[in-house]
């Protein structure tokens, strides 16, 4: 590969990632769970806890602890998805590094 072309293909390469990051601080994920619906940015920054009372019962005494628990299951999921989504934006911009002659295995 000529090395001005590389250059040029990495510099693109560069200007998509930071266009992915920024886009990521917007991007979300709704997850729901249990009941609970979290909406989380590709940066992991939860916007929003939605809890459907339905799934709440209030006359048991540890409904607190249960709302916790499933409050914590929740958000876990989200963060979990929301990291799945920025990895494949980020490996659908680099994916096509290892076939570069002279950097493969390095990414």
């Amino acid at each position: 590969m000529n090395p001005g072309n590389m250059n040029k293909m990495l510099q693109k390469m560069q200007q998509d990632m930071v266009e992915a990051q920024q886009a990521l601080e917007t991007e979300t994920v709704e997850v729901t769970k249990n009941g609970i619906t979290i909406v989380i940015t590709g940066h992991q920054r939860v916007q929003s806890v939605t809890i459907d009372p339905k799934n709440i019962d209030t006359s048991d005494e540890e409904w607190m602890t249960d709302l916790q628990d499933l409050l914590v299951i929740a958000v876990n999921e989200a963060i979990e998805q929301s990291q799945t989504m920025a990895a494949q934006r980020m490996e659908s911009i680099t994916g096509g590094l290892g076939n570069i002659p002279g950097l493969g295995g390095l990414l």
